[in-house]
Parts: structure tokens; C-alpha cells; sequence
């Protein structure tokens, strides 16, 4: 057994065990393994262990290694939980299942014709920078509820969650209770939210999904 496919054993354990103590019932958690930077082979024996959902950051990477992988698995749903680029959104549209990083007014507008241009509909999620951090993507945190409805009501985008990336020296916590408050206020059920590093705590706040890589596949170069 490849030593990732141990490490994706155990951080399922974790999830469950997180969701037992959390006392959140059957409400699931999807676990989204983020694959970013390590090639196909590195991949498949964590698609040979049953997992499918995974995390991207890059259009260009993952048209490089995933059309391939798919030819040989699968039920596989590919998530982009990076910056997009609106000249990438063509690309973007036709090879993810899941974009969770819509946090403008540009990207929905390009989103939406592409979408309906391909007559191709990923589910969306508005990335919110719950921290303000200038250098991160994101839409501010008082902005997000009237954005995602603009989304809605303007572009016509059937907005399914909320996604955030808490600053990495700042206790996770308060930004993710910050997400789960904005998301009820938008009407909005999902939230993707949760690292290698806290998405047990995450769990704790309410996430649907967690995007996990490190703890999976090891150290990135």
C-alpha cells in the first residue's frame, strides 16, 4: 500500500471522527484531494483506493494529466480551487465539475456565456477572502451576500456554496464561523472550507467539504 493511500485512510478516519464528534448526525463531508502539483502516476493509486473528488489550482496543470485519467476512471469530479483567469474560463468550464473560486463580477459574467455557450453547467462557489488579505482572490467579506446575489439575479449562475481560505498565521476558527454566518445569510448550504491543517476544526464549523492535499499526498517540491 502506497504510503498516500495509508495517509487517505487516515485522514478519512478523521473526518469521521470529526463529524462523531461534532454530533452532526448523517450531514456528510466530502473530502476534495488536492492534487496540485503531483503527476498522474502519483495520482492513480488514490483513485485505485476509491477516491474520486479531487482539487486543482490550475487550469493549464490539470488539463496536462487529467482527460487521461478520466479515460481510465470513472465517475471522477474535478473541482478548480484556484484563481481563475477569465481567459481561462472556456478551459475552465469544460474540464471542471465544481469552480470554487467565482469571487468577481467579470468571472461571473464570462462564466455565464461560456456556460451557456457549451451548454456545459459546473457547479459554483463564491470564494470569500474572510481575511482581507490583499494578495489572496476572493470577494470581501461585506460584499459577499449582495455578490452572490448579483450572481444569481443578474448573470443567472445557480450559486451552491461558499469556499474561504483563512490567513495562514490567524486562528482558522472565526473565519470559518464568519463563512457559515454569510452563507446563511446568502441562503446557501454548502461550504468548502478546511485544510491539511484545520479541517478537523473546519468539520467542527460546519464544512460540507475539505480540500486536503498535503496530509494525502505528501510535501509539495
Amino acid at each position: 500500500m502506497s504510503t498516500a493511500v495509508e495517509q487517505l485512510f487516515s485522514v478519512r478516519s478523521a473526518i469521521d471522527a470529526a463529524v462523531a464528534q461534532a454530533d452532526r448526525g448523517d450531514d456528510p463531508v466530502t473530502l476534495v484531494a488536492v492534487s496540485k502539483t503531483f503527476a498522474a502516476d502519483e495520482i492513480r493509486p488514490v483513485l485505485e483506493a476509491g477516491q474520486r473528488i479531487f482539487g486543482e489550482n490550475r487550469v493549464q496543470e490539470a488539463q496536462s494529466k487529467w482527460p487521461g485519467l478520466r479515460s481510465d476512471y470513472e465517475d471522477i469530479e474535478l473541482h478548480l480551487i484556484g484563481p481563475l483567469q477569465s481567459n481561462k474560463a472556456a478551459e475552465a468550464v469544460a474540464l471542471f465539475d465544481v469552480i470554487e473560486t467565482v469571487d468577481r463580477e467579470k468571472i461571473a459574467a464570462v462564466l455565464a456565456a461560456e456556460m451557456a455557450r457549451q451548454n456545459r453547467f459546473p457547479r459554483l462557489y463564491v470564494q470569500v477572502n474572510t481575511g482581507k488579505e490583499p494578495q489572496k482572490a476572493g470577494i470581501e467579506p461585506e460584499q459577499a451576500v449582495a455578490f452572490v446575489k448579483r450572481c444569481r439575479d443578474v448573470h443567472k449562475l445557480a450559486i451552491e456554496g461558499l469556499m474561504c481560505i483563512p490567513p495562514a498565521d490567524e486562528n482558522p476558527g472565526p473565519h470559518f464561523a464568519l463563512l457559515r454566518k454569510i452563507a446563511r445569510e446568502a441562503g446557501i448550504a454548502k461550504l468548502s472550507m478546511g485544510m491539511s491543517g484545520d479541517y478537523e476544526t473546519a468539520i467542527g464549523f460546519g464544512a460540507t467539504s475539505v480540500r486536503v492535499g498535503s496530509a494525502i499526498f505528501g510535501s509539495r517540491a
